[in-house]
C-alpha cells in the first residue's frame, strides 16, 4: 500500500495530551484518478536512471511519463508528492498512447524506493493465528522493516553472508547524544508487548547537538553520561558498561541490512529509568530533560 499525499497527516495530540488510549486523528483527502498501473523502471542501456511510467495493461508496454511531459519527476515518490497534478498527467500520458516502451527494453523496479517507513502488520490473518494456537489480536500488531529490505518485483532474494568486526569501527563517522524517549504503557502492556510503537511517537528521539568525529574521541567506550530531569540527576553511568561495543553492534546489524551514510545507532541506556523506580516516575508536561555525554555535549528538551 502506497500512501498518497495528505491522506494520513497525523495530528500530534496523543503524547501531548498524556492520553495514550485515544487513537490519533487522521486527516483524509479524496484524490480522484482513473484506474492506472504506475511503475518505476530502468531503461536498459541508458545508465540505470530511474523513470516513472504507466502500464498499458498487465504485462504490456509502459508509457514513459517523463518523455510524455519533461516537467514530470523521475521517481514515484516525487510523483505522488504532486498529488492530483501528477496523477492527472499520468492519466493523460496513458490516454495518449505515445512514448510506449516495450517490456523487453526495461527493467521494472520496486514501485517505490527508500520509503521513509515500511510499516508491517503481524498476526493479521485469523487462520494464521489459529495454526499457531495464538490468540486473535484485539488491536493491530505493528512491526517494521528497514527500507533497504525492498527489492524489485523480479530481483533475486539474497542469502545473507557473515560480516566481521575487525574493521567495523572504521565505518563509524562519529558520535552524538540521543534521548530514547519511551511510552512505557505501549512498550510493556500493549501491541503484543513489542517495543516499536512505544519508541517511535513523533518527537521521541532528540538528537545532537553535534556529530563528533571518531578522531576527536580517544575511547568511545569510556565516556561518562548522565540524564537529568528538572536539574536532578536520574541516570549516571559510563559507556564502559555497554555489553556490546560499537564495533560489535555495527557488525551485527550489517549482517541483516545494508548500512548507509547517515544511519544512526542508539546504543543503549544506563540504569535509573523512571519505570523501574519504586514508585515509578514518568515524565509530565513542563518537565525538562537533559542528556549529557562526556566530550559530546548535552541536549535539553522540554515536555509539552
Amino acid at each position: 500500500m502506497l500512501l498518497r499525499p495528505h491522506c494520513c497527516g497525523i495530528v500530534r495530540s496523543l503524547f501531548n495530551n498524556r492520553n495514550h488510549n485515544k487513537p490519533r486523528k487522521l486527516l483524509w483527502r479524496s484524490v480522484s484518478s482513473a484506474a492506472m498501473r504506475l511503475v518505476q523502471f530502468h531503461r536498459l542501456g541508458d545508465g540505470g536512471g530511474i523513470r516513472v511510467g504507466v502500464e498499458q495493461g498487465e504485462g504490456l508496454g509502459v508509457v514513459d511519463l517523463k518523455a510524455f511531459d519533461p516537467s514530470m519527476p523521475s521517481t514515484m515518490k516525487e510523483l505522488l508528492e504532486l498529488g492530483d497534478q501528477g496523477l492527472e498527467c499520468a492519466e493523460r500520458a496513458l490516454s495518449s498512447g505515445q512514448f510506449v516502451l516495450e517490456r523487453s527494453h526495461i527493467q521494472l523496479l520496486a514501485p517505490v524506493l527508500a520509503p521513509e517507513k515500511v510499516v508491517c502488520v503481524g498476526m493479521n490473518y485469523r487462520d494464521h493465528c489459529l495454526e499457531q494456537n495464538a490468540p486473535i489480536p484485539k488491536e493491530p500488531i505493528i512491526f517494521s522493516k528497514f527500507p533497504s529490505a525492498i527489492t524489485g518485483p523480479y530481483d533475486d532474494i539474497i542469502l545473507p553472508s557473515e560480516s566481521e568486526e575487525e574493521d567495523a569501527l572504521s565505518y563509524v563517522a562519529g558520535f552524538t547524544v540521543a534521548n530514547d524517549v519511551s511510552a512505557r504503557d505501549w512498550q510493556m502492556k500493549r501491541n503484543g508487548k513489542q517495543w516499536l510503537l512505544g519508541k517511535t511517537f513523533d518527537s521521541f528521539c532528540p538528537l545532537g547537538p553535534a556529530l563528533v568525529t571518531t578522531d576527536a574521541i580517544k575511547d568511545p567506550h569510556n565516556l561518562a553520561l548522565r540524564c537529568l530531569v528538572n536539574g536532578e540527576s536520574v541516570q549516571s553511568s559510563n559507556t564502559d558498561q555497554m555489553i556490546f561495543k560499537t564495533e560489535a553492534l555495527v557488525s551485527w546489524v550489517s549482517k541483516f541490512v545494508t548500512l548507509t551514510p547517515g544511519d544512526v545507532f542508539l546504543t543503549g541506556t544506563p540504569p535509573g529509568v523512571g519505570v523501574f523506580r519504586k514508585p515509578p516516575v514518568y515524565l509530565k508536561k513542563g518537565d525538562v530533560v537533559e542528556c549529557q555525554i562526556e566530550h559530546l555535549g548535552s541536549i535539553i528538551n522540554k515536555v509539552v
